[in-house]
């Protein structure tokens, strides 16, 4: 192996249109908006969710409530001695009654997604959790199943995925990483 061949998949109109789609496909399953909170998960996943309640807000009227959560506590890959950073979860609102709709960029084995639940229990108990991400690449090793994809990408999983934002990245766009076979 030599290195990686790096493919755009989507560029950064595709993914304001995928972006769009979701937040239309949210709202076909909840008719009250202000029931549901929008929880990304740090990094990616705050800056997609907060462009999601803006869409929910731009198409519906209502304002859905809007978190982000950090999983670093709840990790289960993190190498034994290893601190980990440690960023902010903001929750400012009851989960008691709100549906929450985790967001991310990229689901591969669904242990982020169980950090991520693991964490928002740890701050009270929504009646139901949904999930929302911009790609899901397979390769599950959690039964974890999204309820709202952007785009199907089926990937080895010697590839690489890698979802870029304006806000954490300067550009949108999703690119593919295939280590090249000597």
């Amino acid at each position: 192996m030599t290195g990686d061949t790096v493919t755009r998949l989507v560029d950064q109109d595709q993914v304001r249109r995928t972006v769009a789609r979701i937040a239309h496909e949210i709202l076909e399953r909840h008719a009250d908006p202000s029931r549901i909170a929008l929880v990304g998960i740090r990094t990616r996943g705050v800056p997609l969710a907060t462009r999601l309640a803006a869409l929910i807000s731009e198409y519906s009227g209502v304002q859905p409530d809007l978190g982000s959560v950090d999983i670093a506590l709840y990790r289960d890959d993190v190498a034994a001695g290893t601190m980990p950073v440690v960023g902010e979860t903001q929750l400012p609102f009851p989960l008691s009654d709100r549906t929450v709709v985790l967001v991310d960029d990229v689901l591969y084995t669904g242990r982020t997604i169980r950090a991520a639940i693991d964490a928002i229990f740890d701050y009270g108990r929504p009646p139901r959790v949904q999930l929302a991400v911009l790609v899901d690449r397979g390769h599950r090793e959690l039964p974890i199943r999204p309820d709202f994809v952007g785009r199907n990408l089926p990937t080895s999983a010697a590839d690489r995925v890698r979802v870029r934002l304006t806000e954490t990245d300067g550009v949108d766009e999703i690119l593919l990483f295939t280590k090249e076979r000597s």
